[in-house]
């Protein structure tokens, strides 16, 4: 059995350290790498106890740039922490450099796993099965998704952060090769299938003009139906995309803006 010098205490440690503070102390310089060099601190605690030299230049080593999912991110910290603990128990193939290329190497690809998992798909079905419970004003939904997101996130990172610490330098034939590719092209196809779903479930506009021509009433909605279901909220999802994507428009700012187009329409629509 190979000797250990971490204990499960002091893991545990860092992992909650990561999973509370991984977007403290942001800026453009550094994002993540700050809650990174808080969740190594137990660590370096740990391994070089006796010697403040060698802790100082582990916690500088992890202070360099750093972003990635944070979740999935978890990974990470576990191979990063298992080898810190092989290079203070003196295997030579070990080096800072290694343990910093390593970092950089898995930070890509593991974010987009993690953006395609959390945001694009764990987030929409979440939400739309709390938005289901609480279609007639329950409070349910909104239990049911703190609930089950934190849980979620919680014990599936802690997983992935053990996993991590278990693995090692071997994690990383695992996470770039060709078929964590294909996982991460398969899990956005996924995930944007969900929100799309989500979208015509839960957009919802209706045009409620009506016209009479030669003794017969016609309805706009009816006629569009006919056409094309659902094509109002359709062209709603698409101007918002459009909108943030394209014209930089915030979210905060499209809800405002929805809201004077709905405020003025309702108004019409009543003087009409």
């Amino acid at each position: 059995m190979t000797e250990k010098i971490l204990d499960k205490k002091t893991l545990t440690k860092s992992y909650h350290r990561w999973m509370m503070y991984n977007l403290v102390a942001m800026s453009f310089e550094f994002l993540e790498a700050m809650g990174f060099a808080l969740s190594m601190e137990p660590v370096a605690d740990k391994l070089y106890k006796d010697e403040p030299e060698k802790k100082k230049e582990m916690l500088e080593r992890h202070t360099a740039f750093y972003n990635t999912e944070p979740q999935v991110g978890a990974l990470i910290n576990g191979i990063a922490v298992g080898l810190e603990e092989q290079k203070a128990m003196g295997n030579a193939g070990i080096t800072g450099e290694l343990i910093n290329s390593l970092k950089i190497g898995l930070m890509g690809p593991l974010a987009g796993i993690g953006d395609s998992m959390v945001p694009g798909m764990l987030i929409p079905i979440l939400l739309s099965i709390g938005m289901g419970l609480s279609a007639n004003g329950s409070s349910l939904g909104v239990f049911f998704y703190v609930i089950s997101f934190n849980s979620i996130v919680y014990f599936g990172s802690r997983y992935l952060f053990f996993k991590g610490y278990e693995l090692g330098a071997e994690s990383i034939d695992v996470f770039t090769g060709e078929k964590a590719q294909q996982i991460t092209k398969a899990i956005t196809v996924l995930g944007m299938t969900v929100i799309g779903g989500v979208a015509a479930s839960y957009v919802n506009l209706e045009i409620p003009a009506k016209f009479a021509l030669t003794g017969a009433e016609i309805d706009i909605q009816a006629i569009l139906d006919g056409i094309f279901p659902k094509l109002a909220p359709l062209a709603v999802i698409f101007t918002s995309w459009y909108l943030m994507a394209k014209r930089k428009v915030s979210p905060v700012k499209l809800i405002f803006i929805y809201f004077i187009v709905a405020f003025a329409a309702v108004g019409l629509a009543y003087l009409l």
